[in-house]
């Protein structure tokens, strides 16, 4: 039999394969659906993904290692539009990521497989769900497979996701940097949420655009399966000429479903509905079956070679064609997936590095923060796992200049570009580096933020379960560099100002945050992220040059704050951070030299212990924050969580809000102007300190 012939036999047969194993994935997404804690299932946008999914997964493109997800040396996968999670889900109980059984009761509070994927799940390295950020953490991946050990990174998103803005920071930076181990598969099925049988703004010749971006564009027939397979070939298996490809799937919603509604969004089967889906998509397993063992008979003795590779093929798919005694027919058999993933080896996240090496302060002279960012990474960046991301700031942070200056691949700047940024780093931190990104304080996006803080979550549940994934060391370690924080910005006016992050990222669950107001502190708290395992870490430098207020031997501690002075008699404390310090550290000098005597405390995080014994200490507390108040707050969150009784008349505070406690935007002005103010320059803070204690 000629090659040719051959060929068309393996490329038959692999099409009725993947048409058999598409049947078994969509009865147990069906299934899935019906035993869930809802019977709910996003069933439009599953049902569309799982012929390129299928493909992806069973013919032979995506190289896993199922028992270790964690290892370096494979491929990676990103489900973007996080709805699908029913299909993954599926295929993945299949591969032996987890049990079967663990598909039932989905979407409960005691199940691993949430309404949208995330580590909880064995194999699933990051949280998906808010659209338009998956590209980005596949970018991210991507980035660090061009490296050895080399790795392709597919992503899927839907064509209703591709109205998000951030996603095209993804495509730009992709195209521009030539990612060509980058697959994007876009299940363009025309519809989304309010509008299931089209798009609220359509996107027009899709193709064009992705090119534009320089992207190399299959459009597919999103309902075959021979041309997914030849597109995932050419990705794969061809000679690739450096630019990202896009897989653009053309279907419709709930493709694949006999029932109008496959169509919807979101939808529950259970009852007659769900019996007579059933009953359709067994008769077509059955139809496809029968299609299959006919196409297997017609081999017998004829084309041993293609078997065998057949054969090979759907044993991937825990499929087998075996002859059927006695009328030498052929028949179907499906074997029960083994369970194969292991628990994540422990990693050590610690940085090593030359600690010889790293600058040494004179107390006499002052130190712009990001100086002190530069030389400090100079150093760290020994350390492989190390990377550093800005959007177009960098002069503000120094990582670029100190990452760069041992290895420009790991110093990366994706121009302006804050959410992509943002999950670009959450992929390094995912994939084990010690990542560390930087913009303005204003500028870091609310929902990545929240996102990656909800994927940080279900690593630390993987971590803590006995049956999780994953084991320690497989924390994240994500900084986020927030620079030009308080009144730093100055003259940039209020868009710029950061006095209101603080109080607005308090409420995302696990974020570290510390504010800095030292050089010498600053290179501590450094020292400290390279610990590793700190999870997410929102440091904010100063932008302008400050002096030394700590000795080298000082060491930070999370949580602790610490007296840079203190008297025996005083009868007050201020409590600050940031350049707040220096300026009450100038007040209570002013005060020394009229003979009054007061505490003053730096707090770069939040100490609950020192709040409690500050409370009874009897003396007066002013909390003098350049912001909008972070320090006072948390005060308050401790005392009443502690159920602390303190006298409610000593305790003062002076901040960016205004007069009736409300948040307010900061314009424009010198750093002078803007103290002055708000009443938070030395000379003032020395005046409302004298008023407190003479009542």
């Amino acid at each position: 039999m000629s090659r040719q012939n051959t060929e068309y036999i393996l490329q038959k047969g692999k099409e009725l394969l993947l048409e058999y194993k598409d049947s078994i994935l969509r009865i147990s997404v069906l299934q899935q659906a019906a035993d869930a804690v809802d019977n709910g299932v996003h069933i439009g946008g599953v049902f569309s993904a799982v012929i390129p999914l299928a493909t992806l997964y069973y013919g032979g493109f995506i190289q896993l290692d199922i028992e270790n997800p964690t290892a370096e040396d494979q491929d990676a996968f990103v489900l973007s539009k996080g709805h699908s999670v029913a299909a993954i889900t599926t295929i993945y109980a299949d591969k032996g990521y987890f049990p079967k059984d663990l598909l039932k009761n989905t979407r409960s509070i005691e199940s691993i497989i949430n309404g949208h994927p995330g580590p909880l799940m064995p194999g699933v390295h990051i949280s998906t769900g808010p659209l338009g950020q998956g590209l980005s953490a596949a970018a991210g991946f991507a980035l660090i497979g061009r490296e050895a050990p080399k790795r392709d990174v597919y992503c899927m998103s839907g064509d209703g996701e591709l109205q998000e803005g951030s996603i095209w920071e993804a495509v730009m930076y992709a195209g521009e940097t030539g990612l060509e181990n980058l697959c994007l598969i876009v299940d363009r099925n025309y519809g989304q949420l309010d509008c299931t049988n089209r798009l609220i703004l359509g996107l027009g010749d899709l193709k064009a655009k992705f090119e534009a971006f320089g992207w190399r564009v299959f459009e597919i027939d999103g309902r075959s399966y021979s041309q997914a397979y030849e597109a995932f070939d050419t990705f794969k298996n061809k000679v690739r000429d450096g630019r990202p490809t896009v897989i653009i799937s053309n279907t419709t919603k709930g493709f694949g479903g006999f029932s109008n509604l496959t169509d919807s969004h979101k939808t529950n089967f259970s009852g007659k509905v769900f019996e007579l889906e059933m009953e359709y998509q067994k008769k077509r397993l059955a139809n496809r079956a029968q299609e299959l063992t006919g196409f297997w008979s017609g081999l017998e003795g004829k084309e041993e070679t293609a078997v065998k590779e057949l054969g090979a093929f759907a044993a991937g798919m825990n499929l087998s064609v075996v002859p059927d005694a006695p009328d030498n027919s052929f028949r179907v058999t499906v074997t029960e997936p083994k369970v194969k993933t292991c628990k994540a080896a422990p990693r050590n996240k610690k940085l090593q590095y030359p600690r010889d090496m790293l600058p040494v302060l004179d107390k006499t002279k002052e130190y712009a923060a990001s100086s002190i960012v530069t030389d400090v990474t100079k150093v760290f960046a020994r350390d492989e796992k190390v990377v550093s991301i800005d959007s177009d700031l960098s002069s503000t942070s120094g990582l670029f200049d100190g990452i760069s200056a041992v290895d420009k691949t790991r110093a990366v700047n994706v121009g302006i570009a804050e959410v992509n940024m943002m999950c670009m780093g959450e992929a390094y931190a995912a994939a084990g580096y010690n990542a560390w990104v930087s913009t303005f304080c204003p500028f870091f996006e609310w929902r990545a933020l929240r996102r990656i803080a909800i994927g940080y979550q279900e690593r630390l549940e993987a971590i803590e379960s006995k049956a999780g994934w994953l084991s320690d060391g497989h924390r994240l370690d994500l900084t986020f560099l927030a620079t030009a924080p308080n009144l730093e910005t100055q003259t940039n006016g209020a868009t710029h100002m950061g006095n209101d992050d603080i109080t607005v990222f308090s409420g995302i669950a696990h974020l570290k945050i510390i504010d800095t107001s030292c050089p010498q502190q600053l290179m501590s708290i450094m020292e400290w992220i390279a610990e590793g395992n700190k999870g997410l870490v929102y440091l904010r430098i100063m932008r302008a040059k400050s002096k030394v207020l700590y000795s080298s031997d000082y060491t930070f501690e999370y949580g602790k704050g610490y007296y840079l002075s203190r008297y025996e008699g005083s009868k007050i404390a201020v409590i600050t951070s940031g350049r707040g310090a220096h300026e009450a550290l100038a007040a209570a000098e002013i005060l020394k030299s009229e003979g009054v005597e007061v505490d003053i405390i730096d707090m770069p995080s939040a100490d609950e212990a020192m709040f409690v014994e500050l409370a009874g200490s009897g003396k007066s507390l002013l909390f003098a924050e350049q912001n909008n108040g972070y320090l006072y707050s948390e005060f308050q969150k401790t005392m009443f969580k502690n159920k602390v009784n303190f006298d409610l008349n000593k305790i003062f505070s002076i901040n960016a809000l205004d007069e009736s406690g409300k948040a307010r935007f900061i314009h424009s002005g010198t750093y002078k102007q803007l103290a002055e103010h708000l009443g938070l320059s030395a000379k003032q803070l020395a005046g409302t300190v004298k008023k407190i204690i003479t009542g």
